[in-house]
C-alpha cells in the first residue's frame, strides 16, 4: 500500500493535537503535564472536569483503531461519559501514559492508509468517510483542550484566591 500524503499529514496532525507543534500552540500533554488527580477531578459547577474529558476525548481512540484495523465500529457516545475512578495520582499518571500509548498507535494506523481509502466509508455509509472521521477525531480533541484550558484557568486562580485569601 503506497503511503500518501494526506494520511501522512493527517497523522501528523494527530501527533501535534496531543503532542505539540500546532498551528494553535495547544496540545494535550501540555494541558495536563502539571495536573494532579486532585485537580484533574476538580468541579467547576455545570462543567465537566478534566478527568472527564480526557477520558472522553480518550475513549474514541479503540473504536476508530478498531475501523482502521478492518473491525467494525463498536462505541456509543453515551459510554464515553463512563469513566471509571482514577483513586489516586499514580492511576492518573497511569491513564495518560495509556492516552499517550494510544494516540500514538493510532497515529501510526492513519499513516499505513492509501488515498483510496480516505474517501471509503468509515464503517457505515451514515458516518461519512474516513477522512471527515480522522479529522473529526482531531477537531473533537481541539475542541475539549479549549475546555480544559479554560477549566485549568479557573481552578488555578481559585487555588491562588485561596492562599490569597488564608494568607499563604
Amino acid at each position: 500500500m503506497t503511503k500518501n500524503p494526506f494520511a501522512l499529514q493527517t497523522a501528523q496532525l494527530l501527533r501535534t493535537t496531543y503532542f505539540g507543534g500546532n498551528w494553535t500552540a495547544v496540545n494535550l500533554r501540555e494541558l495536563l503535564s502539571d495536573l494532579s488527580r486532585n485537580e484533574a477531578y476538580f468541579h467547576v459547577p455545570q462543567l465537566n472536569s478534566i478527568a472527564l474529558l480526557t477520558f472522553h476525548i480518550q475513549y474514541y481512540h479503540a473504536p476508530i483503531l478498531g475501523v482502521l484495523q478492518g473491525k467494525p465500529l463498536d462505541s456509543s457516545d453515551k459510554e464515553s461519559f463512563n469513566m471509571p475512578e482514577l483513586p489516586d495520582d499514580a492511576a492518573w499518571e497511569a491513564f495518560k501514559e495509556q492516552v499517550w500509548l494510544e494516540a500514538e498507535t493510532l497515529a501510526k494506523a492513519i499513516e499505513t492508509l492509501s488515498d483510496k481509502s480516505l474517501g471509503d466509508n468509515f464503517s457505515d455509509e451514515k458516518y461519512g468517510n474516513y477522512y471527515r472521521n480522522l479529522h473529526g477525531l482531531i477537531e473533537h480533541t481541539h475542541y475539549h483542550m479549549g475546555q480544559i484550558a479554560l477549566i485549568k484557568k479557573i481552578l488555578r486562580e481559585n487555588i491562588e484566591i485561596g492562599r490569597r485569601h488564608n494568607g499563604l
